[in-house]
Parts: structure tokens; sequence; C-alpha cells
């Protein structure tokens, strides 16, 4: 069974990134799932999600640029700046396609922008939305984020289809709360789909019930994608057997000519095995990231419980040293608690 790669699901409107995830995992039956930018409930389209050692890979995917379709509603302004939340203030009135042209401009290139009460950024350690729920005013500080596309689709008054490419770290309801707020109508989101995050677009999800026939069927595995697929930009290095166990012990590996920035080693058969960085002034790759399934790139790190007894996180194989001075060797892929004796 593959346990390593990624599934690209299309969200339907309804279910939380975290219920997707879950359901994965029970489908799948693989532990370690994780996805690569959350979808709130109401919003559906591309969610990535990384099984396996490919969670590792979560960093790089969750600040790639993000594509959506939106529909804005204006004519009132709401708590959580969609339709989910109460009315702060109705006007009843939206602005002409001219009045909003004009202020598009505005909301294009780099911006700062202040992230909706309602979101999971923690303020002191709580999250923003679980102090708005009570009552509270969490002080949530404006962030520079870059708006590269921004397009009408229609507009049919009170309702505006925009498409909107930007960076990671966008809010697109706060981005429907100031439009509004921009033509003095006031406004919310009604309506939000993710047609893009990273390289992957909405053409190539799998629909959530196709995943779900796939999970009854047995026949899952077919929806899966090579890890490799989320690192389009990054060069390609092909490394050999022995090259793989260089990289799986964390020992570096020979550029083979002038080495720059990252770049991604693939085995002899495509499957990703690391994601290098340049080192020793271009001479040698580093293994930044491994993705050797059970194996870990750095020394062991044992934790001693009580005396005489060590719990061991599972790698692949170490040399244990007891405080009475005896050492055992350990080869094992799970954790497992050794004695001595």
């Amino acid at each position: 069974m593959k346990t390593f790669g990624l599934i690209v699901v299309d969200k339907p409107v309804g279910p939380t990134s975290h219920q997707i995830v879950g359901l994965v995992r029970k489908g799948t039956g693989i532990r370690k799932v994780g996805h690569a930018g959350t979808l709130d409930p109401r919003a559906s389209g591309v969610l990535v999600l990384c099984l396996g050692p490919a969670t590792r890979l979560s960093e790089f995917l969750s600040n790639t640029a993000k594509e959506y379709e939106a529909v804005v509603r204006f004519g009132a302004s709401t708590r959580t700046f969609d339709t989910d939340g109460e009315v702060t203030r109705r006007t009843g009135q939206a602005p002409t396609r001219r009045q909003i042209e004009a202020v598009l401009p505005r909301f294009q290139g780099d911006i700062i922008q202040k992230p909706p009460p309602y979101s999971a950024i923690k303020v002191q350690g709580r999250k923003a939305y679980e102090m708005a729920r009570a009552g509270e005013e969490p002080s949530l500080e404006p962030r520079q984020i870059h708006i590269s596309r921004l397009e009408i689709r229609s507009y049919t008054s009170p309702d505006l289809a925009l498409i909107v490419e930007c960076s990671a770290g966008t809010y697109i309801r706060s981005l429907a709360h100031d439009l509004g707020e921009a033509v003095g109508t006031g406004a919310h989101l009604a309506a939000l789909k993710r047609t893009k995050a990273g390289p992957f677009r909405i053409q190539e999800a799998v629909p959530l019930p196709m995943l779900e026939v796939g999970f009854l069927t047995g026949k899952w595995e077919q929806h899966m994608r090579p890890a490799s697929d989320a690192l389009p930009e990054l060069a390609a290095v092909e490394v050999d057997e022995a090259a793989v166990a260089r990289l799986r012990d964390g020992h570096r590996i020979p550029s083979g000519g002038q080495a720059e920035g990252l770049a991604k080693a693939l085995s002899l058969d495509g499957e990703l095995v690391a994601i290098l960085e340049a080192a020793d002034e271009g001479t040698t790759w580093h293994p930044r990231k491994v993705f050797l399934e059970g194996r870990h790139p750095f020394p062991w790190a044992v934790t001693i419980r009580h005396k005489g007894v060590i719990v061991v996180k599972g790698y692949e194989t170490a040399t244990v040293t007891f405080p009475t001075g005896r050492q055992v060797a350990i080869a094992d892929t799970s954790p497992q608690f050794v004695e001595d004796a």
C-alpha cells in the first residue's frame, strides 16, 4: 500500500478541512495525514492533503500562491465578514460597476490587510475567533499581502463575482469587507471557491464523493500523486542507492558542480528522497528534509523515563548507552521501550 504522497481533493461546501483529513485517515488507514492550507467550511475547492512523510512538505505548500473565485455581496456588513455572521451594518445599497472598477486598483499589488476578527490567528495564545465568540475584540495586527490578479467575472447587483490570485495569508473575507467600505455600501463574502493552490488546479482535484468510493472499493490509491509534484519549481537531482544511504543518515553528497539554492533529490525510480540545500560553496548538497519512510536524518533522540528505562522514538537504527554503561544496538521502525537488565 502506498503511504507516501499527495491527494488533491475538491472539497465541497460544508465539512471542515479537519473533517476531510479525518475521513482520509480512516479511508486509507494512514495515521499521518495533514492539509497544506485550510479552507473554511463554507468554502469549496482545492484542498491539498499530504500523506505519510509528505506531511513535511506542508510548510512549502502552505506558503504558495492561491487562486479563488469569490462572490462579494454589497449592501450589508457582518461580524464574520461572511454570510455566517450577525449583520453589523445594512445599507441595502449596491455600487455601480464603474464605482467598483474605480476602487479595485487599491487592492492590487502589495497591500496592507487586517485579518477578520473571526480567524484562527492567535492573540496572546488564544485564537481570535474564540475571543470574538466570547464577546472580546481581538487586536489583530495588519499584515502585508500581495494580490497579483483581481478581475471582475460578472456583476449582477448586489453580487460581484471576482477572480483573485493572491499570496498565502490573504483573507478573501477581509477583501470583501474592505471593498464594501471603499464604495460606502458595506459588503461581505457570499461564496468562495479555491481554484488553485500552488501548482495544483481544480481540474486536477478529485471530487470528495469519488474519493469516498475509492475508499469503499479499495482503489483510492489511484488518486494519489507523487510527493515530488508539490515542488515543480525545484531542480531535480537524481541520486543512486549509495547517495540515498548517505542522505538517509543526514550526510552531504557531492553536487558535481556549482549547486545553488534548493533542489529535490529523486531516487532512480523517481520517488522523492529529500529536499537538498546547496552547501560548501556549492560543492555539496545538504539534506534539509528527508522523506524516507521509517528513517530519520539526524542522530537518535532518547529520553530516560526512569532509571534503567529509555524510550526510543523509532526511525531506523541506534546504539543506546544506558546509565550503567551497557550498550544495546536497536533496529526498529516503531516506538519501543528498552529496559536495562
